[in-house]
């Protein structure tokens, strides 16, 4: 048996055990310590953002954006439907309503016009409007952000950026999950970057990223004893995982690098197949291109594909199952145009570790002509 080709695994960068050592040296291994600061930096310098919150995961992160922000029980939420589950999962979290918005043909992200559309009516018949909009940067590629910012800033909807699988992409030079009130990464183990587990709350407002600050910790207020004047959560980041952060920032660029490498690799060799397209990035974008994605000729499943390279070790993915087609959300409301449900049914994550060499891009390319041409 061929050894195994994930679909997106870690490749850590020589230094991550380094900054282990010195939390274990130091013996600050609980949330907090130098390497949980030393990330923090690290984030707001790459990104720009004014301050930062290192956290257990992306999805502890839009929960305590929501919370921050004053959406409580009852408040209406948008997000993308063609998305992670972690995205959108904290919305019931609060018992708040989701409301799902398709993607555009242009980036595969939340469709602009359409949210446009939703928010222009409800203003014209008097209706009351969402309190936030979570927007997903969907497989590392920018959504259409300048004009969703734009129509959220003239409606006054809050908008929060699901940066989880787009650290380093920008959009017109300035970095996604800083065009928003509050953004979001994700250091999951098969992000771009991974603390095996993690993320990170990131915003320009000092008022809001210091009250998610303090509900990470349990919302102990100042006092000798423990004092709580409101709940919290046990989400703040360990000095442990901080540490493999700051290892991995010092070669996210040369990730980002191969990772748009391997894109290349794949699509110069299966572009002028007849049916088959690649997601697509805006003009003035810049994606990482996390991972390889791929619209499938109609004649071939998604599901078939990923059996047949399942046969050969090798791990793939179908598209996201858009939110408002899971049985969670049977009954909720969007805005839809059908495409997020084209892209699952066609799609497919081919693999995108920045740790494949060109020869795995080879044969997992000659696997899938050779199933195109058999069917």
């Amino acid at each position: 048996m061929n050894q195994r080709i994930f679909l997106s695994p870690p490749h850590m960068g020589g230094n991550e055990l380094t900054y282990i050592h010195e939390a274990f040296e130091s013996n600050y291994i609980a949330p907090l310590g130098h390497n949980v600061d030393a990330f923090e930096a690290q984030i707001k310098a790459y990104t720009g953002a004014k301050y930062a919150l290192a956290v257990t995961s992306g999805t502890a992160a839009i929960h305590l954006a929501l919370r921050v922000l004053g959406i409580k029980e009852g408040d209406e939420v948008m997000a993308s439907t063609f998305t992670f589950i972690g995205s959108v999962v904290p919305i019931l979290y609060e018992r708040c309503t989701p409301f799902f918005i398709d993607s555009d043909t242009a980036s595969w992200n939340l469709d602009p016009n359409l949210l446009e559309e939703e928010l222009s009516q409800r203003a014209s018949q008097g209706k009351k409007q969402p309190k936030a909009l979570i927007v997903t940067h969907l497989y590392g590629q920018c959504a259409d952000i300048k004009r969703l910012s734009a129509i959220c800033e003239h409606y006054g909807v809050y908008l929060i950026e699901d940066a989880a699988e787009s650290l380093g992409a920008g959009f017109e030079g300035k970095q996604t999950g800083t065009f928003g009130k509050m953004g979001i990464y994700s250091f999951n183990g098969n992000k771009i970057i991974t603390t095996s587990g993690g993320g990170m709350l990131v915003s320009d407002d000092e008022t809001l990223i210091a009250h998610a600050r303090h509900l990470s910790t349990q919302a102990r207020d100042n006092a000798p004893h423990y004092e709580h004047t409101e709940y919290g959560y046990n989400y703040r980041m360990s000095n442990i995982i901080a540490g493999i952060g700051r290892g991995q920032m010092e070669v996210l660029s040369e990730r980002i690098e191969r990772r748009r490498e391997i894109f290349d690799l794949y699509h110069k060799a299966l572009c002028e197949i007849e049916g088959i397209s690649f997601m697509p990035e805006l003009e003035g974008s810049i994606g990482n291109r996390w991972l390889t994605t791929l619209l499938l000729p109609q004649h071939i499943s998604p599901e078939s594909l990923r059996l047949t390279l399942e046969a050969e070790n090798i791990e793939s993915r179908p598209l996201w199952k858009p939110m408002h087609a899971q049985p969670l959300f049977q009954g909720a409301q969007g805005r839809l145009n059908g495409l997020s449900d084209t892209l699952f049914k066609r799609g497919i994550c081919l693999p995108s570790g920045s740790s494949l060499t060109d020869n795995d891009v080879e044969r997992i390319v000659s696997l899938v002509k050779q199933a195109i041409e058999r069917n």
